[in-house]
C-alpha cells in the first residue's frame, strides 16, 4: 500500500528508515514522498523522497493512502491528526522489527502509533493513538498509555502505569511502578517520578519535583 510522512524534518527522515526496516522484514509499504506545509513542494528529503505539498493537496487526495505522522512534538501531532479529514487516508501502527514483546496476545493498540528500534513491552498493556514510543524505550506490565504521548529514548516506564493524553517524557526518564499521568504533564531527560504528577505541569530531577519556568 502507498504510505506517505507527514513531516519532512529529521523525524520524517528516521520513519523512512522505519519503514525500510519494515519493508525489509516481510513489509510491503511504498513510500511516496512527504507532506509538510512548511517546506517547498519538490524539496528533496534526503535520499527518501521529495515533498509532495501540504494539507491542501493531503486533504483533496483521490486514492487509499497511509500516513505515518512524524512530528516530535505531541501537540503539533494533535493538530495535525484533527485537520485531516480526508476519509482515503488511513493511519497504521508502524512498528519496528526488533520490538520485543513478552506477550503479543494481550498488546492492545490503536491506530497511528511510532515504535522505533529496540523497545521492549511487557504483557497487559494497552496503548492508545497517535503515540510516539522512540528507541530503547521500556513499558511495564499492566500500563494503560492513553493519546498523543511522546516517550523519548530510553524511557522506562515500571509495571501498573496509567498514563492519560499530551505528555512528554523526556530522554532516559523513569517513571516507577503504579504511577498515574494524567493530562499534559512533562518530565525532563533523566528524571526520576515518584509522586503523581499535576496535569499541564513540568516536572525535573531524583525525584523529579515541580518545576514552575
Amino acid at each position: 500500500m502507498n504510505i506517505a510522512i507527514y513531516g519532512a524534518g529529521g523525524f520524517g527522515k528516521e520513519v523512512a528508515c522505519l519503514i525500510k526496516r519494515i519493508n525489509a522484514n516481510g513489509g510491503d509499504w511504498n513510500l511516496i514522498g512527504f507532506f509538510d506545509d512548511s517546506k517547498p513542494e519538490g524539496m528533496p528529503v534526503s535520499s527518501y523522497g521529495t515533498v509532495l505539498g501540504g494539507m491542501d493537496l493531503l486533504s483533496s487526495y483521490a486514492e487509499p493512502l497511509a500516513i505515518a505522522i512524524a512530528i516530535n512534538d505531541n501537540k503539533a501531532v494533535r493538530r495535525i491528526r484533527e485537520s485531516i479529514s480526508n476519509p482515503n487516508v488511513t493511519f497504521p501502527n508502524l512498528v519496528d522489527p526488533s520490538l520485543f514483546l513478552v506477550d503479543g496476545d494481550t498488546l492492545k493498540m490503536g491506530e497511528g502509533n511510532v515504535i522505533q528500534n529496540d523497545c521492549m513491552i511487557s504483557c497487559d498493556v494497552t496503548i492508545g493513538n497517535f503515540n510516539l514510543i522512540n528507541d530503547h524505550v521500556v513499558v511495564g506490565h499492566d500500563n494503560v498509555i492513553g493519546n498523543f504521548n511522546g516517550l523519548m529514548p530510553a524511557a522506562h516506564l515500571s509495571g501498573g502505569i496509567t498514563i492519560g493524553d499530551n505528555n512528554l517524557l523526556g530522554v532516559a526518564s523513569v517513571v516507577l511502578q503504579g504511577m498515574t499521568i494524567g493530562n499534559g504533564v512533562t518530565l525532563g531527560a533523566n528524571s526520576v517520578l515518584m509522586t503523581q504528577p499535576r496535569d499541564n505541569s513540568t516536572y525535573l530531577g531524583v525525584p523529579a519535583k515541580k518545576f514552575d519556568f
